[in-house]
């Protein structure tokens, strides 16, 4: 099969390898009909490296249609259109079942320290073949493929993966109060979805925060009220004159490690990045450092006594945060991967409403075949052609 693959910075190619097989009786074989590039994709592409081993499958946003299942995969059959969730649950552990399934005990990759295995990302989640192919092997089947029904088109479902999830999560843990403000940094999709969830479930005031024109112009068009941080220098003096003095009840930061605007960080991680694999693990494990500037900012203009939501994914572990601030002004801080089992529920309505109240159909700016995947990544990465969200087509539905 055909699948994308990764052979260093800045280098992704589409490869043909071996087909996926059963390996346990709780697997599946999934033929991928479409599979997102996320923006955590592009931490493999520039920073992460070390993590990785040349030739390892990308992608963790995938749906298909089921080809083969394990013999204790009861609840799938052949032909059904399923949506693969980006982090691989068992559905029975203390962890699953409170909701928690990013941190599956069933799958958790103990070794590394970390939580739940994720398809498609690194050494520290299990290293897991992903799904920009076209097939995949699914573990843990019998709890983690979502069925959805034949018809809609593939856009309705796809962003079950993650990003839809993954915004609702968000939201949720910022805590907005009924009719209060909250200021969403980062409008890619993640943040993008943030903002159009927050309406939905009742802010009185959504404002996003970008600095790229295409992202700005797309909240906008969802009634997102948008500041461009080109034009505006001090983004919280901002904020609290948009409410009263005081700064916003609830601030989402959707940006996460790679924040522009932070050139220590961005220094630290390229010179990490020149270093020897094993050296770079190493180093990225126990003294990496992010850029922190979105996370300050975020600090700067949430209210006294709100809440911080961070969904946007850190990987440092010396990072420097301002406790004397954070206490202070008596901050609530939330994060986590999202727990994507535990909110389809809440979403699976709005996608397959025909109303589309989430906007889902027609999100996404680009759609190519799987084969065009370096160009796919290269242009999200550069933030070109108006790339905001980019599926990839391995077979026909």
């Amino acid at each position: 099969m055909k699948a994308v693959t990764w052979h260093g910075k800045r280098d992704v190619r589409v490869d043909t390898v071996p087909d996926p097989k059963l390996v346990e009786p709780t697997d599946a074989i999934v033929r991928i009909t479409s599979t997102g590039i996320c923006g955590s994709d592009l931490h493999l592409y520039e920073v992460l490296g070390a993590f990785i081993d040349e030739g390892d499958i990308l992608g963790h946003e995938p749906m298909g249609v089921v080809e083969e299942v394990g013999s204790e995969v009861t609840g799938l059959k052949p032909g059904d259109r399923v949506v693969v969730p980006f982090n691989i649950s068992c559905g029975h552990c203390f962890m699953c079942e409170r909701g928690l399934q990013s941190q599956c005990e069933t799958t958790q990759v103990t070794e590394r320290g970390k939580g739940a295995a994720l398809l498609g990302y690194t050494k520290l989640y299990g290293q897991v073949p992903g799904g920009q192919a076209e097939y995949l092997r699914v573990p843990q089947a019998q709890y983690g493929p979502i069925k959805v029904p034949d018809g809609p088109p593939d856009e309705r479902f796809v962003y079950l993966s993650d990003v839809v999830p993954t915004a609702w999560q968000a939201v949720d843990y910022a805590n907005i109060p009924e009719g209060g403000t909250v200021v969403v940094f980062g409008l890619g999709p993640i943040g993008q979805f943030c903002c159009r969830i927050a309406k939905h479930r009742g802010a009185g005031k959504v404002i996003g925060i970008d600095l790229v024109p295409e992202r700005l112009a797309k909240a906008a068009a969802a009634g997102v009220v948008t500041y461009d941080t080109r034009e505006h220098k001090y983004i919280g003096d901002l904020i609290r004159e948009a409410t009263g003095g005081r700064g916003a009840d609830s601030v989402i930061d959707a940006v996460g490690m790679e924040a522009h605007g932070a050139p220590v960080g961005r220094l630290a991680q390229n010179l990490v990045g020149l270093l020897p694999d094993p050296i770079g693990a190493k180093i990225t494990e126990k003294a990496a450092v992010d850029r922190l500037s979105v996370i300050y900012a975020a600090i700067d203009a949430v209210r006294r006594g709100g809440t911080i939501s961070l969904s946007g994914v850190y990987g440092g572990m010396l990072d420097p945060l301002p406790m004397m601030e954070l206490f202070d002004k008596q901050i609530t801080l939330r994060m986590g991967q999202a727990n994507v089992r535990r909110w389809i529920d809440d979403v699976m309505p709005l996608v397959t409403d025909d109303a589309d109240p989430l906007g889902v159909e027609g999100f996404a700016t680009h759609q190519l075949p799987l084969d065009e995947a370096p160009h796919a990544y290269e242009i999200f990465q550069k933030k070109q052609d108006g790339a905001v969200k980019i599926l990839l087509r391995p077979s026909a539905a």
